[in-house]
């Protein structure tokens, strides 16, 4: 199959364990990235991470020790080790007027033509979709909010569909949302959105039972979009959050072409069964080398970590083949 992107020789990777014969797997350094490995920092976790210079830069949630979230900035030569910054990303407004946020938490950032895009979830008057961008990592902007609250999980595509930009999305409510479905919206400039979509709904299979999410940018494939996502159980002991994969239609991405029973991926380590939220694992980011169909996923473990998974993107596809 032919992965659409740019070849990544420096790509972070562990091959797999010979006693293993899953898809997906673990990095045995888990987690790369300590709670306190910032200034000030109570955890680090659900972090973003893109290719930048031939190193690599990222925007991480960064909860302070007065457990305030926001997003800090941060470089790697290897994409292993981090250098984080001690205070968070101070954003230059492009708005009509400032826009206070009560938090800032979960980023992504997708790469689009000439800069790098951030979305995050953006406290105004509750959870929406902020929207950021940068060219070099050094200055930062601040654009509208792409929604009205309440919404979260908001991820772009690497590209232009039909001349729009166009983001998943997952409205929400004010509170711990136990409900969620995935959306799709368009723009023709990163302000305005519309043309929202339904794509897919919690409830397919019992790991993803209560509500789902868009984790990394979708994966451009000639197959379909590989888009990585979310999901949640409520058990008798709280929830659970695994993550799985679906392919979308390359030209109508609200089209579902397979979607995953089983997780590709479940709280079991115990940096992802330990920590301020117990049994989480949440993707972000995904790195991938088009060359090699090699592929690194960065998730939050237990809303305190941030690790590290690989696998190819050959082999997920052909799983959801026969996994759906």
């Amino acid at each position: 199959m032919i992965v659409y992107g740019t070849e990544l020789n420096n790509i972070p990777w562990e091959e797999r364990p010979a006693s293993c014969s899953d898809v997906l797997w673990r990095y045995s350094k888990n987690p790369i990235i300590k709670r306190n490995q910032a200034k000030d920092a109570n955890s680090i976790f659900n972090s973003a991470v893109v290719p930048f210079n031939g190193k690599f830069a990222g925007v991480f949630r960064v909860d302070d020790r007065q457990r305030r979230m926001n997003v800090r900035r941060g470089f790697s030569k290897d994409g292993l080790n981090w250098q984080i910054d001690d205070s968070p990303i101070e954003f230059i407004q492009q708005t009509r007027e400032p826009i206070e946020s009560d938090y800032k938490y979960d980023p992504r950032v997708t790469f689009i033509e000439d800069r790098y895009w951030i979305t995050w979830c953006n406290g105004y008057h509750g959870p929406t979709i902020g929207v950021g961008y940068t060219y070099d990592f050094e200055r930062f902007y601040q654009m509208e909010n792409a929604f009205l609250p309440f919404n979260r999980n908001g991820v772009l595509f690497p590209k232009k569909i039909n001349g729009k930009y166009a983001m998943l999305n997952r409205p929400s409510d004010n509170g711990h949302t136990p409900f969620g479905d995935i959306f799709y919206s368009e723009s023709p400039d990163m302000v305005h959105w519309g043309m929202h979509r339904f794509v897919m709904a919690a409830g397919y299979t019992p790991w993803q039972s209560l509500k789902i999410g868009a984790g990394p940018s979708p994966i451009e494939t000639d197959e379909g979009w590989l888009l990585f996502y979310h999901g949640v159980l409520l058990s008798c002991n709280g929830y659970v959050y695994s993550f799985g994969a679906a392919l979308l239609d390359l030209d109508k991405p609200w089209n579902v072409i397979r979607r995953s029973k089983s997780y590709l991926l479940s709280p079991q380590e115990i940096y992802e069964c330990v920590g301020d939220v117990q049994n989480v694992v949440f993707p972000v980011a995904a790195l991938v080398d088009s060359e090699t169909n090699r592929l690194a996923i960065y998730y939050g473990g237990a809303d305190t970590v941030v690790a590290l998974a690989f696998g190819y993107v050959n082999e997920i596809v052909d799983w959801l083949k026969y996994d759906n």
